[in-house]
């Protein structure tokens, strides 16, 4: 029995390529794998504008906001909502009126046209539906009417008319 067979001679070649170039790719420059990684993480994808997108931004941001993450959970604010309040002033009336720890869990979602959903949270008992906004390329909460009249007031007002109305969660 022939034990050189080209068949083999080839296999064993192909072999000693393939693991040649698994080496040489596992020990590549981490200077070029850290530069691709960097240009991806600094060029965010846009998000999904599906509904499934919104429900899964919607989400993030009740979890952000129920976890005490005040200041991550503003980042997802559309325009408005951000101009309507400063970063910091949110952060404070939140910090003061919210009830932070509490599961806030979405229920349901509905599209309203190519931009916008609808999506109803629940914490504890209480449900309420939030709008989402398709912005420049991720969905934000736009905060309700009331809620940016409230924010318009600055942090000290805020939490002066939330402890009169009794809303304000540590009051």
């Amino acid at each position: 029995m022939d034990y050189n067979h080209p068949y083999r001679r080839l296999g064993a070649l192909a072999l000693a390529a393939v693991a040649t170039l698994v080496v040489t790719s596992a020990c590549s420059s981490d200077d070029e794998e850290g530069a691709a990684g960097n240009a991806a993480a600094a060029a965010p994808a846009a998000e999904q504008k599906t509904l499934d997108g919104a429900k899964a931004a919607a989400q993030t941001v009740f979890d952000r906001f129920s976890g005490g993450d005040f200041a991550g959970a503003w980042e997802l604010y559309t325009a408005a909502g951000k101009k309507a309040i400063s970063k910091a002033d949110y952060v404070k009336l939140n910090e003061v009126c919210s009830r932070k720890g509490l599961a806030i869990t979405l229920t349901s979602a509905r599209m309203e046209g190519a931009d916008r959903a609808i999506v109803i949270a629940k914490q504890l008992v209480a449900a309420q539906s939030y709008t989402m906004i398709y912005e420049k390329g991720s969905w934000k909460l736009e905060p309700a009417k009331e809620g940016l009249a409230l924010y318009k007031l600055g942090a000290a007002k805020a939490i002066a008319v939330q402890k009169k109305a009794g809303t304000c969660a540590n009051a």
